[in-house]
């Protein structure tokens, strides 16, 4: 599943990371409509989940261990969110990930704070029980309750894939979706970054043509201050970034945020 997004003012093909699973699904279905043999595609796990599992037992730590005063608006543990209500798996307000993703992250923060700049976080590993109710949130069609806030100029179906997939890199550990904040004294403000937080929009892309020349620049020094650590940025949405672990992990986690 790919989608047209403009890079620069130009076109370009993006494909999200975590649709690769429903991706190999439709080509195999293609292949036998055409009478063609599919390929082997071996599907990518999703962890079983013991009764007593946590986060850190599947090796993620918790972000607040490394940066006890990150910001943390963990956005899917509350109201304040696309589907209206907390999300089943977000137990906690809580930022888990591996933990490589994580010093990287902190490493990130502590650069910004000598530029009086701070992050924000929105989500950080997201189970895959969550995954399951935003695609079920998106078939219910008699939900409009989010639409002004979250997809004013979309209809709801078309959410699914290029906004919302039936995997997600989260579930690994290893993607965050976070901000840029302003710090003085002991008050901090958001930057403009002229979309709020999954706000379903092309002006959500990363390098969206129409935008303000400092709502560029913020989001441009995001990206810059990610990219040093070692993150990178899904273009479809300018907060959503990954790390690139070698090997990259391979293992959908359904352990709840507790």
């Amino acid at each position: 599943m790919t989608t047209r997004t403009s890079i620069s003012g130009a076109s370009a093909t993006v494909r999200r990371p975590e649709h690769a699973g429903l991706a190999a699904v439709l080509v195999a279905a293609l292949l036998c409509a055409c009478g063609a043999s599919a390929p082997s595609v071996a599907p990518v796990p999703e962890q079983a989940t013991p009764s007593d599992a946590t986060p850190e037992s599947v090796g993620m730590v918790d972000i607040a261990e490394l940066v006890p005063d990150i910001a943390l608006d963990i956005r899917y543990a509350g109201h304040d969110n696309f589907t209206g209500r907390p999300v089943p798996g977000y137990e906690a307000p809580r930022c888990y990930l591996l933990r490589p993703v994580a010093e990287a992250l902190r490493e990130v923060e502590m650069d910004l704070r000598g530029q009086g700049l701070r992050l924000q976080v929105f989500d950080c590993y997201r189970p895959a029980r969550a995954v399951r109710e935003f695609v079920r949130w998106a078939a219910d069609a008699g939900d409009q309750s989010t639409k002004a806030a979250y997809y004013p100029a979309l209809d709801k179906a078309s959410l699914v894939p290029d906004y919302i997939a039936d995997r997600s890199g989260h579930s690994k550990g290893a993607t965050v979706d976070l901000t840029l904040v302003r710090c003085q004294a002991a008050a901090c403000e958001a930057l403009d970054m002229g979309t709020p937080f999954d706000f379903f929009d092309p002006r959500a892309n990363t390098d969206h043509p129409g935008l303000a020349p400092e709502v560029r620049d913020h989001r441009a020094r995001l990206r810059q201050a990610m990219e040093r650590h070692g993150f990178e940025n899904y273009p479809m949405e300018w907060w959503h970034y990954s790390f690139r672990l070698e090997p990259a992990p391979d293992i959908f986690h359904d352990v709840p945020v507790r």
